[in-house]
């Protein structure tokens, strides 16, 4: 993920593409045109607003890939196209053990190529207990070149989502940055989020919508900020 200018992001370094946990599945074949949207409220600074579009492809059983076209606005700031992103997921295991595995990469290039780039990686983690549904991931991310350039950081994602309804599930997500990944940096430089996640899905023909949105609490790249996240997706 790509760091913002403190004139944008309200002092605190921020990253785009959105903060949406990464799941295994597969539907081979399924493609999804992906509207995300998030947002930072920053103690003292004016909400920062992220619009996100993405088209998705699952090429086959075990391997996701999207491209995501990121913009970044606030209330006295017009929109600007921030980044392009390429996420691939590829599912290791389906079914032979008690957890499903996928390896995540996500490759993130500012508007301005010369200002570098990033790389994000690591395992996605997702089992069911009954009619909930836990994931975990672990992501390493490491900048290469411009500003972007930086010592390897780690990153983490959690939810659980609880089955209610066929067409209504409840549960809540949970994100971090704790620093160099070999070496943390101290808690109170750590950044922990967490809140209530609602999601959803309707059919239409023979195709279907999902969505998803959540509040979460807590502090973003070591600054007190709330995240309001939200994700519609046609899947066709």
């Amino acid at each position: 993920m790509l760091c913002i200018p403190a004139t944008l992001a309200g002092g605190a370094a921020l990253a785009d593409p959105g903060y949406y946990v990464v799941t295994a599945y597969s539907d081979p074949g399924e493609m999804t045109i992906d509207f995300r949207y998030w947002t930072v409220a920053s103690r003292g600074s004016a909400l920062t607003k992220w619009p996100e579009v993405g088209l998705g492809w699952n090429v086959n059983a075990r391997w996701y890939t999207e491209v995501i076209a990121s913009w970044i606005t606030a209330s006295d700031t017009p929109t600007t196209l921030s980044s392009w992103n390429w996420q691939n997921d590829v599912l290791l295991t389906q079914g032979e053990y008690p957890f499903d595995l996928a390896i995540h990469a996500l490759v993130s290039a500012p508007k301005h190529l010369g200002d570098g780039h990033t790389l994000e990686f690591g395992p996605a983690f997702q089992t069911d207990i009954g009619r909930t549904q836990l994931n975990f991931n672990v992501f390493f991310e490491k900048g290469y070149g411009g500003f972007s350039r930086r010592p390897t950081q780690l990153k983490y994602q959690w939810q659980v989502r609880h089955r209610w309804r066929p067409d209504l599930h409840f549960g809540a997500q949970g994100f971090g940055e704790v620093g160099r990944w070999d070496d943390w940096a101290p808690r109170r430089e750590q950044s922990h989020r967490a809140g209530p996640a609602l999601f959803g899905s309707f059919k239409f023909g023979d195709h279907e919508f999902g969505w998803q949105a959540a509040y979460l609490y807590g502090k973003t790249y070591g600054q007190r900020g709330n995240m309001l996240t939200a994700r519609i997706k046609y899947d066709f």
